[in-house]
This record gives C-alpha cells, structure tokens and sequence, in this order.
C-alpha cells in the first residue's frame, strides 16, 4: 500500500523534551526527583496540551505549591530550554521529503501558549503541510479523536499514513486504525523506515 503522506510527532522526534534534564541543572538531581515526586508537573503540562492557558495553568500551580513556587513557575517562564534542542536529522528527514512532494503533517500534544514559542524558535515548525496540534482540538493522543480528526481533515485513508511518535501508547492508538507507524527512538531508524517505505531513495536521506 502505498504510503500519501508521513505523520510527525514533534517532542522528542523534532525537538528534544526532556523538563528533568533542565531542573537537574538548574536545581540538581536530588531536588528536582523531590519536585517531581510532590508536584505532578506532567499533569500539569497535560492540561495545557489540551488547550488550557499556558501562563495560568502554570501560575496557578505555583500559587498552590508556595514551597516550590518558584521551580514551578520555570516551567513557564524558561520552557523554551525544557524543550531544546531540536534534533537536526529528524528536521533534515522532514525537508526531504516535503523536497520531493511527499505530504508532511504535525500531530503533537502541544499548548497553544507552548506551541507559540516554539514556532518562534524553530522555524522549521512552520513547514509542515498540515499541523494537527492538540491544544487548539481540545482533544490529546493516544484518544482516538485526534486521529479520526486527521484522518477526516486531511482525506487520506488510515493505511496511507506512515506515523513516528517516541511513545508506544501512541503509537499503538494510530497501529489499531490501520496506520503504518515507527516508534522513534533515533533518527536513524526513522530515515530506514522512511527508505524502507519507498518514500526516500538512499541518496536524498539525511
């Protein structure tokens, strides 16, 4: 089956997303695993994806939580380097295949408030053919809404995507529609899948 377009998880697949790595630096290992035990900032982080203001989503929490007030509002006030750097093979993969007509799409859980500062710091962000971004739907993966949406807005029928997302729940949400998926773990692996699918010759690869 021929694959019509190829679908793009965004953090960890174009832009690395690791907020541990950054509290690490900033506050060290052994007070950022006590912020993170008390405070689910992941949970947080989950609401703003599904549409709820970045800025007070993360305000309010600091507000709630005085003893860790300040580590808390990090999370907005520096959140552009808990979500760097971006990965340069993966945008490279991307450039190639829209540089030979291939159909790139975004599907990300991705704020609005977030996905706006992003966009401002990686450009690349901007060149997707389409973008299915989870806090301007209201509805987040592994639901099933979020791809019944894109495979409805785009047209492109189940078995003519080719998916990478670095989480397996994600993953197996777009498999059990009949969507071909990679579970990123490398760029690496995603450029073989991408070769393997007829979709890059090895001489355009990144």
């Amino acid at each position: 089956m021929t694959i019509e377009a190829v679908v793009f998880d965004i953090g960890n697949v174009l832009i690395e997303w690791q907020p541990e790595r950054y509290y690490d630096r900033r506050i060290g290992e052994e007070r950022r695993r006590k912020l993170f035990a008390e405070i689910d900032l992941h949970d947080m982080n989950e609401q703003v994806d599904r549409g709820e203001d970045f800025r007070s989503t993360v305000y309010d929490m600091a507000a709630r939580h005085p003893d860790w007030h300040d580590e808390i509002r990090h999370w907005h006030d520096h959140w552009i380097e808990l979500a760097s750097p971006e990965i340069p093979h993966s945008v490279a993969l991307l450039r190639a295949l829209r540089a030979r007509g291939v159909p790139v799409f975004a599907l990300s859980n991705f704020g609005i408030g977030t996905f706006e500062v992003a966009e401002e710091a990686y450009p690349f962000l901007k060149e997707f053919d389409r973008r299915f971004i989870s806090g301007y739907m209201g509805v987040t993966k592994p639901e099933a809404e979020i791809y019944e949406r894109l495979e409805a807005e785009s047209g492109v029928a189940p078995e003519r995507l080719l998916f990478a997302d670095d989480r397996a729940e994600n993953i197996a949400a777009a498999a059990a529609r009949g969507w071909k998926v990679h579970l990123f773990d490398g760029p690496e692996g995603w450029e073989r899948s991408l070769i393997d699918h007829g979709l890059l010759p090895e001489r355009d690869a990144a």
